[in-house]
């Protein structure tokens, strides 16, 4: 193969009940049950109306604002697949607009992280299609190459392999590592649990955090007597 320019199947990706069972939890607990390092960046933005984003990726690396890729990996997609597409951040041409979004959805393409930008906001809005990118702009793609299809490809330091679980809400965009995913749910019920238990004595009046006056006392900090 020509680097640069390949093509690769994928050798596996993560089972569908897993993504069916992450679809239930946020992605903030699903981020902090892995120590908050698996973050791809505030700068992507969900560009759908509402709904959670959660499926197998396929990625794509290729120059700022060429679609080349991207047309491929559309077409190698099976339903349940979710295209990640690192094109360097730079939003200066579009890497997608509504007839692409359009043709992946009818091939079950079930969402996008692209880390540049779309075009015809407004249809990405109307199909609800689960997208996020990091910016908008009517200029349109290259499709020249080069790129990769199936390669380790990173975004906001986020390292995203073809397979991994990826899974996205209003707060944003995280990955399990396909070989991760029971421990990270076990971790995430957990702390979507406790939280709830917590929410629920904010409601009832019986939630009385002190563990911030055990921090300012370890760090030497003065308190007025009535706290």
């Amino acid at each position: 193969m020509t680097i640069g320019f390949r093509v690769r199947s994928r050798p596996r990706a993560v089972e569908q009940e897993w993504v069916e069972k992450f679809k239930e939890l946020p992605v903030a607990n699903v981020s902090d049950s892995m120590h908050r390092m698996h973050a791809a960046g505030a700068q992507l933005r969900p560009m759908h109306r509402s709904g959670k984003l959660a499926g197998r990726a396929i990625t794509v690396k290729a120059p700022p604002g060429d679609n080349l890729m991207l047309h491929k990996a559309m077409d190698m997609a099976v339903e349940g697949d979710v295209i990640v597409m690192d094109a360097g951040g730079e939003v200066t041409h579009a890497l997608m607009g509504e007839m692409m979004l359009d043709y992946a959805r009818r091939r079950g393409v079930v969402g996008f992280v692209l880390n540049g930008a779309i075009r015809d906001a407004d249809a990405f809005l109307e199909m609800n299609v689960p997208s996020f990118a990091v910016g908008v702009t009517h200029r349109g793609p290259y499709k020249n190459g080069p790129g990769e299809i199936n390669c380790h490809i990173a975004i906001g330091g986020m390292v995203i392999m073809p397979g991994d679980l990826v899974l996205g809400d209003a707060d944003g965009v995280v990955v399990v590592p396909i070989d991760d995913v029971a421990e990270v749910y076990e971790r995430t019920v957990a702390k979507h649990t406790a939280e709830n238990k917590q929410m629920d004595n904010i409601k009832d009046g019986t939630h009385k955090p002190t563990w911030f006056n055990d921090a300012l006392a370890k760090a030497g900090c003065e308190l007025p007597s009535e706290s």
